[in-house]
């Protein structure tokens, strides 16, 4: 059944009843949970939707060919930085898919109170609201969800169970996910550095009175290990704690929405077995431990029946430490601690004002400014050692960064400019313009060493060079223009066509220079400042085939995504563009049952970011199947992905360098081969 989604956006919602199978919404496509352990999954077809391969919980979000630190990320109202110079743990990967109740991206034009320092879009991902009771008799619900995937011997679990009457709830959630190393299609390759191992657990308790509700969620994650099949190192920990207060009342005069949260992440790294494994005298061991806290607080005041005015305030510190103690017995590493991040911080204090109006029944407009205060600093550092000459260049930078001032404050604003238009009973226009603003990340400023080690353990592209930040970088600043144009049958809603182009211009966007070369032709980089560009069209369709009660409904959807990005003073590609690529899937719905056969589209990647030796990838065509059935309280979902075992490569993968390390073959990611999953969930 269709869903509505935001004018002008590419948006996901999600609906949960405790009688029912879960079933989260993505552009208005109706789906039942997914079997993967990647939250991002749940974006995979919406409007300019890509991700960057990374661990099994842990792939990087992509809007519209912009990544990572770019797009907004708020998970239960909380935005949360990645806490790891390879961005192992980014936002997404402290919440498991079972426990998401709305899940939206938006790509591009964002409004102000969607969040500031982003240029990319935003991506909004939320827990259940606490359940109460329609008595004052106690209400007890909840599910239990198990799930199988073939290849690499992937299982999960997830449940929860609330207690709770008219006023007062408490639930829990809890999910585990493990897999082993996945294989490819075709010769069933097993690709190294791909095993994961995760648990997540959060009490939720609620309060309503009247038209208030205050809801306080504490939670832990572990991550006792993930491989990276691009990064020279693996996760071995990571330990999450977190307390999210939440709080919604409905007044006289309006809406009030406030958020504070606390985080807590101990982070480490260090080579898992498949490379090479760790000891008291081999790897590389590297520890983070960050604190994110933070508040927002959003109102809406209707001004008459036709103006409605929003304002908001909000305020996040990311607190970092980041140090790679000394390996028992090397020369290289150590004797002392190598201080990469010295109790450095990144505070932000933004606020915003948004004037919407509905002029006409048909003509409604949204005009948002925001304001964002950025303030960053970190502490003096250290290499292994001062004297040693395998060190010396290192010490040679850090007697440099030591002497620098580091402080930094950027005052940086936003502007958006929304328009919708709904001219005949079968088309709407939604377009405007917005100015966003982006500060560098701690790393992208202060990450110092200059030897081949240190730089190679910076990076989050999954690309096997070494980065080298700057203090002197300046803020992004992305132009966006985009319009959004809808046809759809006025009566029925039998079919949809949506075709949204776009066009970014960025002043001073944060790419690279090339400031050295390995033996193994990767390179040494630097960030630096360029000014880029970049475009595309997303579009989607679906067509209602047949609905009757013999052979029940029938939808035929598609979705086609293409962007280019240029860097205009290098001209070359903009790192990790995803090329051509769509997806055309028939659904069908007769009774109890459901299934569906999609085939996703990708083209050739040709167009490539030559500064970063980016490998290119052959197009491919995939094949998957999937069905389920319900059955009173309980739904069985089986699928099929990659159905004819297709051998391919992940367009944005990177390197396969856990590979690289075993065979010395250096190429890009390989992708997941033919897998059965199987899930089953069970509500009460």
């Amino acid at each position: 059944m269709p869903a509505q989604a935001a004018s002008g956006t590419a948006a996901a919602h999600a609906h949960s009843s405790p009688v029912k199978p879960e079933q989260i919404t993505v552009n208005g496509i109706r789906h039942m949970s997914t079997t993967t352990a990647d939250t991002t999954d749940l974006f995979r077809h919406s409007l300019g939707f890509s991700a960057y391969s990374g661990g099994g919980v842990s792939a990087l979000p992509v809007l519209n060919g912009m990544a990572d630190d770019r797009v907004a990320t708020f998970v239960d109202g909380m935005r949360i930085q990645s806490a790891c110079p390879n961005h192992m743990n980014p936002a997404m990967s402290y919440i498991d898919p079972d426990a998401v109740e709305t899940a939206q991206a938006i790509a591009g034009i964002t409004s102000v109170s969607q969040g500031g320092d982003s240029t990319g879009g935003t991506i909004e991902v939320n827990r259940r609201d606490p359940i109460f009771s329609s008595t004052a008799k106690l209400l007890v619900t909840g599910h239990v969800r198990g799930d199988y995937r073939s290849n690499g011997g992937g299982s999960g679990a997830s449940g929860s169970i609330t207690l709770a009457n008219d006023w007062l709830s408490l639930r829990y959630t809890g999910s585990y996910s493990h897999a082993s190393d996945y294989h490819t299609g075709g010769n069933e390759q097993r690709v190294l550095s791909t095993s994961y191992l995760s648990f997540n657990h959060a009490v939720t308790l609620g309060v309503k009175k009247e038209n208030h509700l205050l809801a306080l969620t504490f939670g832990q994650q572990d991550i006792p290990y993930e491989g990276f099949a691009n990064q020279y190192m693996d996760m071995t920990n990571n330990r999450s704690t977190f307390v999210n207060g939440k709080y919604k009342g409905d007044f006289n005069w309006g809406t009030l929405e406030a958020r504070g949260f606390w985080q807590r992440v101990d982070h480490a790294m260090d080579m898992l077995s498949d490379k090479g494994g760790h000891t008291a005298t081999t790897g590389m061991p590297m520890d983070t431990a960050t604190r994110t806290a933070g508040y927002s607080i959003k109102a809406s005041i209707p001004l008459g029946r036709i103006h409605t005015l929003g304002l908001g305030s909000s305020f996040d510190h990311n607190g970092l430490n980041d140090w790679w103690p000394p390996l028992a017995g090397s020369m290289m590493m150590g004797p002392g601690t190598f201080h990469n991040v010295n109790n450095g911080h990144r505070d932000r204090l933004g606020h915003y004002v948004e004037w919407k109006a509905q002029w006409l029944p048909r003509f409604s407009t949204e005009l948002g400014m925001r304001s964002d205060l950025v303030m960053m600093n970190t502490g003096p550092v250290s290499p292994y050692s001062w004297t040693s000459m395998m060190d010396m260049t290192d010490a040679m930078a850090a007697r440099q960064f030591n002497a620098a001032k580091r402080g930094r404050t950027d005052s940086n604003y936003d502007v958006t400019a929304l328009a919708h238009w709904h001219p005949l009973d079968s088309l709407m226009i939604d377009g405007g313009y917005a100015r966003k603003t982006r500060s560098p990340n701690l790393y992208e400023r202060y990450a110092w060493g200059m030897g081949q080690m240190a730089t190679t353990m910076i990076g989050w592209f999954g690309d096997g060079n070494g980065y080298v930040g700057n203090m002197n970088l300046t803020p992004e600043i992305a132009n966006t223009a985009s319009v959004t144009l809808t046809w759809h049958d006025p009566v029925e809603h039998a079919w949809e066509v949506r075709v949204q182009p776009y066009y970014t211009y960025t002043h001073h966007y944060i790419n690279v220079v090339r400031i050295g070369a390995f033996s193994d032709g990767l390179s040494k980089l630097q960030f630096a400042n360029h000014n880029a560009q970049s475009y595309g069209i997303n579009s989607s369709a679906f067509v209602r085939l047949w609905n009757t009660t013999t052979y029940g409904m029938g939808e035929l959807r598609a979705n086609l995504n293409w962007v280019r990005g240029q860097d205009l003073v290098t001209h070359s590609g903009l790192y990790h563009q995803m090329p051509t690529n769509g997806s055309i899937t028939l659904h069908e719905s007769w009774q109890n049952w459901t299934g569906h056969v999609e085939v996703t589209l990708v083209k050739a990647k040709d167009t490539v970011d030559w500064l970063r030796n980016e490998p290119r990838t052959p197009g491919y065509a995939l094949l998957g199947l999937g069905g389920s059935y319900r059955w009173r309280n309980i739904t069985l979902n089986g699928s099929i992905d990659n159905v004819l075992d297709q051998k391919y490569y992940l367009p944005l993968g990177g390197l396969s360098l856990g590979d690289y390390e075993a065979t010395g073959n250096l190429g890009p990611l390989p992708g997941l081969g033919r897998s059965f999953n199987l899930s089953l969930t069970a509500t009460f």
